[in-house]
């Protein structure tokens, strides 16, 4: 009989990724999520999938969390959040309810039934990194934004529980992830205005550099991470081990009639000039390793926005 795992925010970008892959792996799912990022079209396909089971709620509504983690589920991995950078200096609370309350009800349900938990972190949360070295999981931590700040307190209220209740918890710090069904991004939002003749608009300098991963990279990273018992306790990182500016990026998505514009940055003090990941816990620990390159990944991103368009 197949083993259950609950996900929390299976309707959004990663998510949808994730339940895809648990479905190739023969999982038996339960989605939760309330739409408030997620869409329904994202998980349509699974709609026919007698594996598949979906739920719309708010992990805010300890009800609804209680009642999908039970003691038949093998895994929750805990992907609802808020994830805006810049809506979290405008709207903190909600970044703050969801985040650090949302989690909490997830720790809750899933230390009523010995529940090992896949937490998803963020990169955000590190300081700024100047040095052509990758930022490992040792690297100093400065949350320049309420969701990063919301993201690591929940990092760190997951962590209690590990240590104060030995639950099987696993935080995921994925870089920079795109791919098809993200809304919000700079690949993304690049690519679509590439189709569509629009300019390519730079916040800043365009200096800042990103380690870029591919969505099915980061979905097994994600799986085989939470299952793991070598990574139980464990921060992990997930990358390409390559960043680039994202001056670099707009020039090699822009085609040959497509212009390049630098505007003026809404809010500087939350930028992070640099993010080049370390992976090598991730594969010492996992075996795991990226299968896409930037070019190969934006090619199959290009490809499905393209096709969506004609649809």
């Amino acid at each position: 009989m197949s083993e259950t795992v609950v996900v929390t925010g299976a309707a959004g970008f990663i998510g949808r990724w994730v339940v895809s892959e648990l479905l190739d792996r023969d999982y038996n799912v339960v989605g939760l999520d309330d739409f408030s990022h997620g869409k329904p079209e994202n998980i349509a396909e699974f709609d026919a999938d007698d594996q598949f089971e979906f739920h719309e709620g708010d992990i805010c509504n300890e009800e609804i969390v209680e009642q999908l983690i039970d003691n038949e589920t093998a895994a929750c991995i805990h992907l609802a959040a808020e994830i805006d950078v810049h809506e979290s200096l405008e709207r903190p609370n909600d970044h703050f309810d969801a985040n650090v309350v949302g989690t909490r009800n997830v720790l809750e349900a899933c230390r009523e039934t010995d529940t090992r938990l896949g937490l998803m972190g963020t990169c955000m949360v590190y300081d700024m990194a100047d040095s052509t070295e990758g930022i490992d999981e040792t690297h100093p931590v400065k949350p320049a934004s309420p969701y990063a700040g919301t993201k690591l307190a929940a990092e760190n209220i997951a962590e209690s529980y590990y240590h104060g209740y030995d639950l099987p918890v696993t935080i995921l710090r994925p870089f920079n992830t795109y791919g098809p069904y993200q809304e919000v991004g700079v690949v993304p939002i690049f690519v679509d205005r590439d189709l569509q003749g629009k300019t390519l608009k730079i916040y800043g300098e365009g200096t800042q550099t990103r380690d870029l991963l591919y969505v099915t990279d980061c979905a097994r990273f994600v799986i085989d991470a939470t299952f793991s018992d070598a990574a139980v306790g464990e921060v992990l990182n997930a990358g390409t081990g390559e960043d680039v500016s994202i001056n670099e990026l707009a020039e090699l998505i822009a085609s040959e009639k497509t212009d390049i514009e630098h505007i003026e940055h809404h809010h500087p003090q939350s930028e992070i000039p640099k993010l080049l990941c370390d992976p090598s816990k991730a594969n010492d620990l996992l075996g795991w390793e990226p299968e896409y390159s930037l070019e190969e990944g934006i090619k199959e991103l290009r490809d499905w926005l393209a096709n969506q368009a004609n649809e």
